[in-house]
């Protein structure tokens, strides 16, 4: 095994006992696994914004196996909203949490989920959604229309929003998403990066892995590769995709062309 993925519906929430028969936070737990032999990666998700604790910052700071990678859902950028779907935090609270993990870990990259047509939701409230997208500057998000579940609170709210008004919400949302994704993407052209090959691809001799943002890189090279790392050169960016050479591969290439020029 080379990556861990601690999953929970509120995952940094958790406090266990630790081998010293003590209640570990999140973080600790983290540190104890990065002394575990052979891993090489580790992620968390899903975090709740309310529940960063100053173990998670110090994580993301101190554990280079930790990835720079952290899902933070959002659900809404209105301050008005997200008390009303008891998110427990505001707006200046959540990009308040995203600048301290930037100072804690410079490299680090965000995804989120959003939420459009929440009972009561205003064009207003939309926009602030629009422009959190814009200002954290998200290398992934994902987006949903409210459904309204027989028995919750939220589905006998007042001013619930019509259908068609969350659809076109939802499609000026994703536009907004892409656009931020397309630009973090496209930042990896021409650059190295570490990738865990996971599968063959859907060509003969392509493999396909995961950097550490999580974005899908593909690349040819042998099926020995697959449950290990190694470095690739981006040559191409696509909305979703990187593909690449083998850094070393590259590398060899670049010398091979330079002695060729030198001897000519």
């Amino acid at each position: 095994m080379r990556e861990i993925t601690l999953i929970g519906q509120n995952v940094n929430a958790y406090h266990g006992e630790g081998p010293d028969g003590r209640a570990w936070p999140l973080g600790r737990l983290l540190a104890r696994l990065c002394e575990l032999p052979g891993i090489a990666r580790l992620r968390y998700t899903t975090s709740h914004p309310a529940d960063m604790d100053a173990s998670l910052l110090a994580a993301h700071r101190d554990l280079p196996k930790l990835m720079p990678y952290l899902h933070l859902p959002a659900q809404s950028g209105s301050d008005r909203i997200l008390a009303a779907m008891n998110r427990r935090y505001r707006r200046s609270d959540y990009l308040r949490l995203i600048d301290r993990l930037r100072a804690a870990r410079p490299n680090i990259a965000f995804s989120s989920d959003f939420i459009v047509g929440f009972p009561g939701e205003t064009e207003g409230d939309f926009k602030a959604s629009l422009s959190l997208v814009d200002a954290v500057g998200y290398a992934g998000a994902f987006s949903f229309k409210y459904s309204a579940r027989p028995g919750t609170p939220a589905a006998e709210m007042p001013d619930q929003v019509p259908e068609t008004e969350k659809s076109e919400r939802l499609y000026r949302l994703q536009a907004v998403i892409d656009r931020n994704c397309a630009r973090f993407n496209a930042q990896w052209q021409g650059r190295t990066v570490e990738v865990l090959f996971e599968k063959q691809g859907r060509y003969p001799g392509q493999l396909v892995g995961r950097s550490p943002y999580l974005q899908p890189v593909q690349v040819m090279a042998s099926r020995d590769l697959i449950g290990r790392l190694a470095s690739v050169r981006i040559v191409q960016v696509s909305s979703n995709s990187l593909f690449g050479v083998l850094a070393a591969d590259a590398d060899r290439s670049a010398r091979e062309q330079h002695l060729s020029s030198a001897g000519a």
